[in-house]
Parts: C-alpha cells; sequence; structure tokens
C-alpha cells in the first residue's frame, strides 16, 4: 500500500494489483465516498460483496497513515474520495470442444481511498437588513393590485338565407 499526503490535508492509501474487476469494485466504493469513518467502516462490514473486504482494508490502511503519520484522531475523517481504476489484465486460455480455444480475462484493480479531517463551519457574519420586495401569493398574483386588461370579442352574427 503506498502512502502521500496531498496538499488539501488529505492522506491516501492505496492497494495496487488486486485480483477483481474494477467494475465490480467500483459498486462498492460509491457507497463510502462522503461518508465519516466510522460510518464508512460500519456500511462495508454489512456489505455482502467481495470487494468490500478489499476496500476496509484500504480504508483501515488510510486511517492509520493519519494517525501514525500526521496525527489526525480515526474517528473525525472523512471518506474525501474513493476511486478504482483498471489494472493490468491477465490473459489465459481455457480449452473448448473440437480443439477450440477460449480467451479468459482475469482482470486487476487499484482501489484508492482518500480521508481528510471534518471541515470546520466558519460562521458567516449577520447579514444587514435589505429591503423587502413585493412577494407573490402562490396563485400567482402579486399583493400589489394590478390592472387586468381583458379582450372582448365582437359579436358577429350571420344572417340566414331563406
Amino acid at each position: 500500500m503506498a502512502v502521500a499526503f496531498d496538499k488539501e490535508n488529505e492522506v491516501r492509501a492505496e492497494a495496487k494489483w488486486v485480483r477483481m474487476s474494477a467494475r465490480k469494485a467500483r459498486v462498492v466504493a460509491d457507497h463510502i465516498r462522503g461518508r465519516s469513518v466510522p460510518e464508512a467502516r460500519t456500511v462495508l462490514a454489512f456489505t455482502p460483496r467481495a470487494a468490500a473486504r478489499e476496500i476496509e482494508k484500504v480504508l483501515k490502511s488510510a486511517v492509520a497513515n493519519a494517525e501514525a503519520n500526521h496525527n489526525l484522531a480515526g474517528d473525525e475523517l472523512v471518506v474525501s474520495a474513493a476511486y478504482v481504476d483498471e489494472g493490468p489484465t491477465i490473459k489465459r486460455w481455457r480449452p473448448r470442444a473440437r480443439g477450440r480455444v477460449n480467451r479468459v480475462f482475469k482482470r486487476t484493480c487499484h482501489i484508492t481511498v482518500k480521508v481528510a479531517p471534518v471541515p470546520t463551519r466558519v460562521q458567516a457574519p449577520p447579514a444587514e437588513d435589505k429591503p423587502k420586495r413585493a412577494r407573490r401569493s402562490t396563485s400567482g398574483t402579486a399583493t400589489e393590485a394590478k390592472p387586468t386588461t381583458t379582450r372582448k370579442r365582437a359579436a358577429t352574427t350571420r344572417k340566414k338565407d331563406d
């Protein structure tokens, strides 16, 4: 597993050449992106897919890197990014009937998980009083009276020829 500290206070862990399809692992990685670390661990523990075990290992490694190398509390981290890239595909051959052969693709993937501290919210200064505008009611008419214009059709009558 590789370790790196990004510019934006993120700690990263990678697992390379995992013997699993990237498409299958992406389904699980989408579940934990943006969640807190304890919540992501719970989601992965109850996910029945095989990719959940591999992603859980990478998440555990990223949290350990943050705690050991950057003095961050593990429970106060959030999964800022989780993505799965395709690795090299191993090509094998399987014998088939009548002397033929089929190609078998054994796919691999690279799993990356980035964790970052929870951003602290900065409170904005109180807004100054702004002049209020005329509000519209739910029926679509303004509270101020609008002149109504109606168009009347000219009555046309036809004379019947007897």
